[in-house]
């Protein structure tokens, strides 16, 4: 029994690309660590440091909601605004060759 992709370990069998394999796992981090700030900073602001409920209650929810939404909002904005930057200090760059 092979744990490789596809049965292989073999040379003719497919091969996986490491540039793929480390890309992928740089995704898989920078979203794992987006999803951990989303929780401390959210979790930190809409829930109150003694809870009497097992369940959020209304309150709670909306102020969740509100917080994700916020933080993809402004990361998007950021996200915007430096590629806007980027490309400006390309063409910048560029009449400078």
């Amino acid at each position: 029994m092979s744990f490789y992709p596809f049965g292989g370990g073999g040379g003719s069998q497919q091969t996986i690309n490491q540039q793929n394999v480390a890309l992928a796992e740089q995704e898989l981090e920078m979203i794992t660590d987006t999803f951990y700030r989303i929780v401390n900073s959210c979790y930190q602001k809409c829930i109150p440091p003694k809870y009497l409920e097992g369940e959020l209650n209304k309150g709670e929810s909306v102020c969740i909601d509100r917080c994700v939404s916020k933080f993809f909002e402004v990361n998007q904005k950021i996200g915007e605004a430096l590629q806007k930057k980027g490309q400006q200090t390309v063409g910048g760059a560029a009449g400078f060759q």
